[in-house]
């Protein structure tokens, strides 16, 4: 048995925020979806690869609820989805919501008997606060960009067994990215694992993600035969003051590489049971018994290269203590099915710095030790062209003739400057940012929008999102004026939002067309 050990925190803990407790789900057309930022890595590109949600509809939460929701108003357990998360999701907003193509639970995200969703954080960032994200026998689940802290096992509130991230019964094809999960000390404090793996769980990634201030940082296994488990990586990842289980592997393959390991109390990698583990060019600091078999006498192996031991001590050998130190040697081979490249050690503990948790621009390294942000991936079955084509739509301008309203308008400006036809006049909102509408008496039907920026002000239209003014849904977003493709909707009211500005922006015309 793993003996209980008492947690040092490095710092104080801030107060937790506390969010409201009701949430907006807006959907967004199919064709206006897009797949999470870069590509799938290490072994959840195996076994058919990892996309998530890609090619199917995108909403928008604010609360546990509204994801709940989300999933169940799919058409199908398996309809693609991609939900985007903002603020904190606490027990306060999460309830159980049923449906066909889902089974949630109250007080935990519940991704549970689903596939094709992908989870991920925007805006000012998503925190799952005391709540834990669970996933069961669910295939194809993208998780990027959130932050998961302080959930408990035992005393109030309880959620996911104590478990930040916990996947088990028949898992496959799991992708978490540029993650933070945290605690606030070890089991004698409530807390479990910040990322575990179960009865059965194969092919997943853990890339870019920040796992600090805990007893246990993860396992893959929950006893010493229970062996279904593997083919795992953990890649550019910060673990930062952690007692034990950096992981804890039982059985199965892991690929380990390019992490960054501070203050690892009691030990790190314990590879166990059989288990394999190629460990390659990581960086441990200021750490006790990073590798080996440990708190048991059935072993594990580990291939080892290029890694850096910095400040750390190794145990003596026991019956049930074996530290690969202080001089690692390999002592199994282990053949990785993917390409990959490696930073050199030194710079791990720079670059992992640079782009370890949520909230970081979703940054990667560029395999040469510089960090570097990837394009959005191209989602092949998205048929939206680019918002930002010059090409001027053809037909006739329906605005000519509408009517029109908007946000606060500057000085000098007015609404319906933007339907006039008249490349002097000009509506400009009264700050870098605002809305402007075209509506009709009776429904239209609207497939293109073209905006015209005024003389003088060409580039100063940044982000924007076009906006369905009936129902709020989202048609499309990008950057920068121009001609415009949205799915073709039936509508009164169709809104063009600038969420984001240079200099002053002035729409010398919003014209739109039936295709």
């Amino acid at each position: 048995m793993r003996r209980p050990v008492a947690l040092r925190l490095n710092a104080a803990l801030a107060t937790l925020a506390v969010a409201a407790a009701t949430g907006v789900v807006l959907s967004m057309p199919e064709a206006a979806s897009a797949a999470a930022t870069g590509s799938a890595t290490g072994y959840a590109t195996q076994n058919g690869g990892t996309t998530g949600g890609a090619g199917g509809t995108t909403v928008r939460a604010t609360t546990g609820t509204a994801i709940h929701t989300a999933l169940c108003n799919r058409a199908s357990s398996s309809t693609p989805i991609t939900i985007q998360v903002e603020g904190t999701i606490n027990h306060g907003n999460t309830a159980k919501v049923s449906g066909n193509s889902c089974n949630t639970a109250a007080g935990v995200i519940e991704l549970k008997q689903i596939s094709n969703v992908t989870l991920v954080g925007v805006g000012s960032g998503a925190v799952f606060d005391q709540l834990g994200i669970h996933i069961r026998e669910s295939s194809n689940i993208i998780i990027q960009n959130v932050t998961v802290k302080n959930v408990k096992k035992s005393g109030s509130p309880t959620s996911n067994g104590g478990d930040a991230i916990g996947m088990e019964s028949d898992v496959r094809n799991v992708w978490v990215d540029h993650t933070t999960l945290e605690a606030s000390g070890g089991e004698s404090e409530g807390y479990d694992g910040l990322f575990d793996m179960k009865d059965n769980t194969q092919y997943v990634t853990l890339s870019y993600s920040t796992l600090r201030n805990s007893g246990r940082g993860g396992l893959v296994g929950s006893s010493e035969t229970e062996l279904s488990n593997g083919y795992i990586t953990y890649h550019h990842n910060l673990y930062e003051n952690i007692d034990s289980r950096a992981p804890l592997l039982r059985g199965g393959i892991a690929h380990i590489y390019n992490n960054y390991y501070v203050k690892l109390n009691e030990s790190g990698i314990n590879s166990r049971a059989g288990a394999r583990a190629k460990v390659d060019n990581n960086y441990f600091k200021n750490s006790k018994d990073v590798l080996g078999t440990f708190y048991t006498d059935a072993a594990g192996y580990w291939q080892v290269s290029g890694n850096t031991f910095d400040n750390v001590t190794w145990s003596d050998k026991g019956s049930e203590n074996n530290p690969a130190g202080p001089d690692p040697k390999s002592n199994t081979t282990v053949s990785i099915p993917y390409s990959y490249s490696l930073d050199n050690a030194s710079c791990v503990p720079a670059i992992v710095g640079a782009t370890a948790g949520a909230n970081k621009g979703l940054k990667v390294s560029d395999g040469s030790c510089s960090p570097t942000t990837p394009t959005p991936t191209p989602d092949p079955t998205d048929p939206t062209p680019d918002p930002t084509d010059p090409t001027q739509p053809g037909g006739t301008n329906l605005s000519i003739g509408a009517g029109s309203d908007g946000s606060s308008k500057a000085s000098g400006s007015s609404y319906g400057n933007v339907r006039d036809g008249d490349m002097s006049t000009f509506w400009s909102p009264a700050g870098s940012t605002g809305s402007i509408s075209i509506k009709w008496g009776t429904a239209t039907s609207v497939s293109k929008v073209n905006i015209r920026e005024a003389s003088g002000s060409t580039g100063a239209i940044g982000a924007w999102k076009v906006v369905n003014g009936d129902t709020g849904a989202v048609l499309t977003s990008g950057t920068g004026a121009g001609a415009i493709t949205v799915p073709k909707t039936s509508l009164k009211k169709i809104t063009f939002e600038i969420t984001d500005s240079s200099g002053t922006p002035k729409v010398a015309e919003f014209e739109t067309y039936a295709g």
